[in-house]
């Protein structure tokens, strides 16, 4: 018998540097038109971020003063005496003690109103959850010039409502804005009421996603409600709190609008945060000291952030 024909085999091969010319150039065109994609936001972040910040920072060492743009060579280094200085600013020292009011009253009290607010949404009013969410939510989202006006009305020292009403209980009440005792803790106040609708969202969507499941368990070991809230609640919400207690932090260390719009810093800088500070600065062409300030308030900001994640981090890890 004769052997088998042989198959036939297809003999037009196709070159091996065509084929691998291809495939790179493919790779390459990808890589090209994800960064054409990419350029127009890395150019605005070069610009009107990086820029900025580079160019503060070098503010900073400097004795840049306003009169000296048309001057620039006329500056001169002075390396760290800008953030020496502020040790001995009275005014500095006073914004820094009344952003350190603001942040050590202002985060708890948002933080525990923000989680009362949400464990009663939660637990009992189920029917108008939604309204109750967009009711106190709306302060975040509103202007601050319309919220102003609003609390000036209720501030009023002869016919805003706040001492109208004490006026019933016999209470001739203060004028609010523009006494050094309560011009503070009212902005405090203010500063809570604004910003508890963002913490009771996050703390809402924390509280729904602990199963129910052990708080039956819970409660069928004979826990009672407070006991529930200790050992149950709080430890679930730990990543939440941090988050919420970062956030907040950070809102709070930088609070700016409400005396600018309220007080404008007084009475005698008793409202005068370390932003409005900062901001003063560079308005009288300050540039070297204010930058300075700046990075000073960025300074505390990461600090105070460090410090939340070392409070909490064991727990939530």
């Amino acid at each position: 018998m004769s052997a088998p024909p042989e198959t036939a085999t297809n003999t037009a091969a196709v070159p091996a540097t065509g084929g691998d010319a291809g495939t790179a150039r493919r790779p390459r065109s990808r890589s090209l038109a994800g960064w054409g994609f990419a350029l127009p936001f890395a150019l605005l972040f070069l610009v009107f971020t990086a820029g900025p910040v580079v160019a503060s920072l070098l503010m900073s060492v400097t004795d840049l003063r306003g009169t000296d743009l048309l001057d620039p060579f006329n500056v001169d280094i002075v390396g760290l005496d800008n953030y020496l200085r502020l040790a001995g600013d009275e005014k500095f020292l006073t914004a820094a003690g009344n952003t350190a009011i603001f942040v050590v009253v202002g985060v708890p009290l948002t933080m525990a109103l923000s989680l009362l607010v949400a464990m009663g949404l939660n637990s009992g009013l189920v029917r108008f959850q939604t309204l109750f969410r967009v009711g106190y939510y709306l302060p975040v989202v509103t202007s601050i010039v319309a919220i102003s006006v609003v609390w000036r009305f209720v501030l009023q020292p002869d016919s805003g409502l706040l001492n109208e009403f004490l006026g019933l209980f016999g209470v001739d009440g203060p004028n609010w804005l523009n006494n050094q005792t309560f011009a503070l803790p009212t902005l405090i106040v203010m500063g809570a009421w604004r910003n508890l609708g963002f913490g009771m969202v996050i703390f809402l969507a924390g509280l729904q996603a602990i199963p129910k499941d052990l708080y039956e368990a819970a409660t069928i070991d004979g826990a009672r409600r407070f006991a529930r809230f200790r050992y149950l609640t709080v430890p679930m919400l730990r990543p939440t709190m941090l988050f919420v207690a970062v956030i907040t932090t950070i809102g709070y260390v930088q609070f700016f609008e409400e005396p600018f719009v309220m007080t404008q810093g007084g009475p005698l800088d008793s409202t005068l945060s370390l932003a409005y500070h900062t901001y003063n600065q560079f308005g009288f062409g300050n540039y070297g000291s204010a930058s300075a300030m700046g990075y000073v308030l960025f300074v505390v900001v990461v600090l105070l952030s460090i410090a939340w994640f070392k409070l909490l981090r064991n727990n939530v890890d």
